[in-house]
């Protein structure tokens, strides 16, 4: 699964310059770290590496000249640097120039395709089909009624089972107006179904917001926000993706809210829930926006030159008011950025359920200027201001609630960062003081779920938004809310 914040880096002179994300099926969740231009330094190398890159080139000859058939020198490079990369983190891996261009596309937060964010897993019960992390809000996908963890089995007929994600990636991308047929397995016990979707330029709206508090709440909130549609004391806003909208797309949500509540917004929702991530810089700046300055996140890398703090500046823009941040499994690497930032500098509660726990970053290489595509390499990992890492652990919520529905027997299976092939492992530190905490206080008890509910009749009918419920019933009550923002800051200080 493809999550990372995209860093923008400066050229390193003492680099040589050198230089899945989709259009169709924007693949996996992602805070990425784009522009660096190098690739290694030649000093760095051993006399015996370079002895088995000559065994490389020897392979390579005897392939090029003596294959049964005549091979695709092209085809030999990308396999042998796709084998290559595949022996690291599951998020580092070859761009194509196509892919490349698609990236920064995506990152500018308009491309065409589906709008979907997929993976393919490696192994366990789905292994080789194109699993949806999530529908991107408002996008053909998600009209469609594609749901987080279908699974896409066949395009246009074609079994996905003998494709690599790179190429059933392909098989989804086309022109703006053109079909695709898809069949989504949803229950593993039934037959698979068909959907036909119109491809389409998919504008990801970064962020959206309205007044809110009148109940009951339906998942519809965030369309009606969209559009405009909202009342009540308190603010929502949604962040759907960390793009280059980002930063401006808040700002603009939270003078809207003071214009539009009499008064300003008494409080706030921030709804990073199924946000794959984005931008490193993106991420910062949002939650510098509610913090009066202090560490944001740091990065540490193997290099002195891959670390650094991320410091905000003076002046809460939400000027202290009471935040409420919604998460869960599908928020990932610049979503749980702010969500570490905003609960270590005890500035917000979190609710919902466990974040994916991508904690890593990747930089973006330009292959002799993009010409040859790019190279998404993991250069650091994140840690939260009170030197946490995420890192395969993920961000407990301070008010865990999972959700359930009629007919629903138990909580849906969610991959997480820790379920990839080859994900770096957790830090060491934290593994141990799991343990530890573990030890002293035995299995934590698992969290029954909530029974949530539909709303409406026949094709009218919604599934409520429960957690949203909550937390407008929380805000509502300063006492309430100051009390378990206290409980939740004294909780992380033992």
């Amino acid at each position: 699964m493809k999550h990372s914040p995209i860093r923008k880096m400066r050229p390193d002179p003492k680099r040589y310059s050198g230089g899945a994300l989709v259009a169709a099926a924007c693949g996996g969740a992602l805070v990425f770290g784009v522009l660096s231009s190098a690739v290694f330094a030649r000093a760095s190398i051993s006399a015996d590496t370079f002895r088995q890159l000559d065994l490389f080139g020897e392979v390579f000859e005897q392939v090029h000249e003596n294959y049964v058939s005549d091979p695709d020198d092209a085809d030999l490079i990308k396999g042998a640097i796709d084998g290559m990369l595949d022996t690291l983190d599951p998020h580092s891996n070859y761009l194509t120039p196509d892919d490349f261009s698609t990236v920064q596309e995506q990152t500018r937060g308009s491309f065409a395709g589906l709008g979907i964010q997929v993976t393919m897993d490696n192994e366990g019960p789905d292994e080789g089909y194109v699993k949806v992390v999530s529908p991107i809000d408002d996008t053909p996908a998600e009209r469609a009624g594609i749901q987080t963890n279908d699974l896409i089995v066949k395009i246009d007929g074609a079994d996905v089972y003998d494709m690599s994600l790179d190429e059933a990636i392909a098989k989804l991308k086309g022109k703006k107006g053109t079909k695709v047929e898809i069949s989504v397995l949803r229950d593993r016990k039934k037959e698979p179904f068909d959907v036909t979707i119109v491809r389409d330029i998919v504008t990801v709206q970064s962020v959206t917001s309205c007044p809110i508090g009148a109940m009951p709440m339906s998942f519809d909130t965030r369309r009606d926000c969209a559009r405009g549609v909202g009342e009540g004391d308190f603010g929502y806003i949604r962040i759907a993706t960390f793009s280059e909208q980002t930063k401006d797309g808040l700002r603009k949500a939270l003078k809207s809210l003071e214009k539009d509540i009499p008064g300003g917004p008494k409080g706030l929702v921030l709804d990073l829930r199924s946000n794959p991530g984005g931008l490193l810089d993106q991420s910062v700046a949002v939650a510098d926006m509610f913090l009066n300055g202090g560490e944001i996140v740091s990065t540490r890398g193997r290099r002195p030159r891959d670390t650094m703090r991320e410091m905000g500046t003076p002046g809460d823009q939400f000027k202290g008011k009471p935040v409420i941040v919604l998460i869960n499994g599908g928020s990932a690497s610049a979503s749980e950025i702010v969500a570490g930032a905003l609960q270590d500098r005890n500035r917000a509660l979190l609710l919902g359920t466990k974040s994916f726990g991508k904690g890593s970053v990747q930089t973006v290489i330009p292959l002799q200027n993009g010409l040859q595509g790019a190279l998404r390499l993991t250069t650091s990992k994140y840690y939260t201001p009170s030197g946490r890492s995420i890192q395969a652990l993920g961000i407990e919520p301070d008010i865990a609630m999972p959700i359930i529905y009629p007919g629903q027997d138990e909580l849906a299976d969610r991959p997480s960062e820790s379920d990839l092939p080859n994900a770096l492992s957790a830090e060491e530190a934290s593994a141990a003081a799991a343990t530890a905490t573990a030890a002293e206080t035995g299995e934590a008890p698992a969290i029954e779920p909530v029974m949530c509910r539909f709303d409406g009749e026949g094709d009218d009918k919604q599934p409520a938004d429960c957690q949203l419920e909550r937390a407008l019933e929380i805000l509502a009550d300063a006492t309430q809310f100051n009390r378990a923002l206290a409980d939740a800051g004294a909780a992380r200080m033992q």
